[in-house]
């Protein structure tokens, strides 16, 4: 059978839809995102200065990508802040998984308006043939600062002017141009606090804005990627079963089974729950900081747990003085 001859081609051919505007009304797109399930929407394009550490990446994941469609989802604030590390974790798998229903609803709504759009995924799965270098697709957290969601605090999380840092990112990459770009917000809602500094078990964030990427990947990400790697090498490098019960607790045998079954658990995050910035979460911070303190940080700081720590290390000298209740756990983060 001829091409033109086909079923398919004959319905195309007679019933052709009509082309889509090349440039879209910012305004219908945020209606759209809304609908989908966004709490806050931006809109910047892909070519921005600020952005060009994604542009290659967005043009591999879209060819033609044009726009980046930037939302948030919001959080329980109380889940995140509870120190039963299960309750924080439900609260960000289920958000994430919303981000990601956002995504997806917003996606196929473009679709079916005629366009192209993708939507990385709004933490994992990532691109790991580069790991341990560059695994994500988009930056959602520079994507979103640049459309106007929020700034970036010295704990580094994204703070939303209104909901504080209690929201999860997503990114919807987009083959069309828009009418109205989104600007970044004209202030930092981070008031450098200090909170995230006296929360974080292994001391990653440093009164003078300082960040230790190492010490907080190498604890509150033990059971992702390098974590898990450095458990399987202990799996592997012991004799039998007394030589692994030497090297990995009960509970953390335990613990690294519940990541693989129900995805990775976070390790503290305690950063994230300890900050008291955005409109609609100052509120008890302003009214009363001594409580703040005692309801919301302190629990955190004297949570019993073990402290996932490089030896030798800043974050290994950190928690040995400034939390000896913890259990120190020297490990490798296969960095």
């Amino acid at each position: 059978m001829r091409l033109e001859d086909h079923p398919t081609v004959r319905q195309v051919r007679d019933n052709p839809k009509p082309t889509p505007p090349s440039r879209v009304s910012t305004r219908w797109l945020r209606e759209l995102a809304e609908q989908a399930g966004a709490d806050d929407v931006g809109v910047v394009p892909v070519d921005l200065p600020e952005l060009e550490v994604d542009r290659e990446h967005a043009r591999t994941a879209l060819p033609g990508a044009r726009t980046y469609v930037a939302f948030c989802v919001r959080m329980n604030r109380d889940n995140v802040r509870s120190p039963l590390r299960s309750i924080a974790n439900t609260e960000f798998h289920q958000t994430l998984d919303d981000a990601d229903a956002v995504g997806h609803r917003l996606a196929r709504a473009l679709q079916e308006a005629g366009y192209r759009a993708v939507h990385p995924a709004a933490a994992f799965p990532q691109e790991m043939d580069d790991f341990p270098g560059r695994g994500w697709v988009v930056s959602h957290k520079l994507v979103a600062q640049a459309a106007g969601l929020g700034r970036i605090g010295i704990h580094r999380n994204l703070i939303h002017p209104r909901f504080g840092n209690f929201v999860l990112l997503g990114t919807v990459v987009v083959d069309f141009e828009v009418d109205e770009h989104s600007s970044p917000t004209d202030f930092n809602p981070c008031r450098e606090c200090k909170l995230c500094v006296a929360a974080c078990p292994v001391g990653a964030i440093s009164k003078d804005g300082a960040f230790n990427f190492l010490d907080c990947y190498t604890h509150n990400y033990r059971e992702f990627m390098s974590g898990f790697t450095d458990w399987v090498e202990n799996v592997a490098d012991s004799a039998d079963r007394e030589d692994y019960r030497r090297r990995v607790s009960a509970s953390e045998s335990a613990s690294m089974w519940q990541s693989l079954a129900f995805r990775p658990n976070y390790k503290a995050a305690y950063c994230m729950a300890a900050c008291p910035a955005g409109e609609d979460v100052i509120g008890p911070f302003l009214t009363d900081r001594k409580a703040f303190l005692a309801d919301v940080v302190k629990p955190l700081q004297d949570k019993e747990e073990p402290v996932y720590v490089v030896p030798g290390s800043p974050g290994e000298a950190h928690v040995r003085k400034r939390f000896p209740h913890k259990t120190v756990r020297e490990v490798s983060n296969g960095l």
